[in-house]
């Protein structure tokens, strides 16, 4: 009895010494079948399950055709919808023939109400076809590194080997959110947009109801099938730190991120990269030769185990500014890069002024010095 309450007391004693830090929280109970929880900007796994394994992702999906019509630009050229793309099963953003609208207003109708409509009206805009757009998403997941992903559909209705592991979601997602029209547009509750025939207004809401239910929420994007079950993709930030948690057929996806989000910020710790020793830029026409630069802001990471080692940095810019330079002028970007993929991008910024040398006066020839005055006196 003596030896129990030794190592009792001997236990607490050890609770009560050991640093806050080395104590972390237990991987909580998830409901879905595969699941995984990243830190955004290195991509670091912080736990996952059946994560490895190519399952159908049901409207997620919208995230790569969201994606991929970002990517295309043009987004504010009003036209008319097909007819055929929008005669689709399930979740509309309420598109009808003959409607007018923007390829801006289908991805706000993709990842807001998941409109099926939205995302075959916006694959046959662009690629003409939907069996083309999905060769078009399957290179871009190719390009991504979605090594268990293969697109069907762009909007995740299953066809056949239509389907992508919980880990290429993370890493469609840390992607995606690389952009920020697609980041404003994800974390939108409701969206009031103008389309129709004629257009007029109306609004969209977000079936995400975890950005009303966990602060930080900033999106993406949800989805549900018969054969998927429910499917939830999001991500969330504290501290300058993002997290990206992905669940598919999950039997309570909201609790299941909430829980995943206050054990993976247990976890990890802000922690700012530092900037390399910077070289000056050529000024070329200044009254100074060069001038310092500095990065414009910070880049913060979340780390769980300190800075994680090879994390490199590059300096893109033009070989010399051109005078006159003001402080604070963009002269280039400072990239971070982690695991050769590249994870944040500042702007370079011109630390002092350097104004432009003054125009100098060409000498005159000596026979127009000499005949200037004979000229006067004449």
């Amino acid at each position: 009895m003596k030896r129990l309450i030794g190592v009792i007391l001997a236990l607490c004693l050890f609770r009560l010494t050991v640093p806050a830090a080395m104590v972390q929280a237990a991987v909580p109970e998830v409901s879905a079948q595969a699941w995984i929880l990243t830190e955004a900007a290195t991509g670091q796994v912080l736990c996952e399950q059946n994560a490895r394994e190519k399952r159908p992702m049901a409207s997620t999906t919208k995230i790569m055709t969201t994606l991929l019509t970002i990517e295309h630009g043009d987004l504010d050229t009003e036209f008319c919808v097909d007819p055929d793309a929008i005669r689709v099963e399930g979740s509309s953003m309420g598109l009808q023939e003959g409607d007018i609208v923007t390829l801006r207003a289908l991805c706000y109708g993709m990842l807001l109400p998941s409109g099926n409509d939205a995302a075959n009206a916006a694959a046959v805009r662009i690629a003409g076809s939907i069996p083309d757009f999905a060769v078009r998403m399957n290179a871009r997941a190719k390009e991504i590194g979605m090594q268990n992903t293969f697109f069907v559909t762009p909007s995740g209705l299953e066809g056949e080997g239509h389907g992508a592991s919980a880990y290429d979601m993370a890493l469609l997602t840390r992607e995606a959110m690389r952009s920020e029209t697609f980041r404003s547009m994800c974390c939108e509750q409701a969206k009031t947009l103008r389309f129709g025939n004629p257009p007029y207004e109306r609004t969209l809401y977000n079936s995400n109801k975890l950005l009303k239910l966990y602060d930080g929420v900033i999106g993406v994007k949800t989805g549900f099938t018969d054969e998927a079950g429910r499917c939830l993709v999001s991500a969330c930030e504290r501290d300058g730190v993002t997290l990206i948690c992905v669940t598919l057929h999950a039997a309570d996806d909201w609790n299941d991120h909430m829980r995943l989000y206050d054990y993976g910020f247990s976890r990890i710790r802000p922690a700012v990269l530092p900037a390399p020793a910077l070289p000056a830029v050529p000024v070329a026409g200044g009254v100074q030769e060069k001038t310092a630069v500095q990065p414009a802001e910070s880049v913060t990471i979340g780390a769980p185990d300190g800075i994680p080692s090879g994390i490199r940095t590059a300096v893109r810019r033009a070989p010399f500014a051109y005078a006159p330079v003001c402080e604070g002028d963009v002269l280039g970007a400072l990239v971070y890069y982690y695991q050769e993929r590249e994870i944040a991008s500042v702007p370079l910024i011109a630390a002092e002024n350097v104004p432009a040398r003054p125009a100098e006066h060409p000498k005159k020839h000596i026979w127009e010095r000499l005949w200037k005055p004979a000229r006067r006196t004449s």
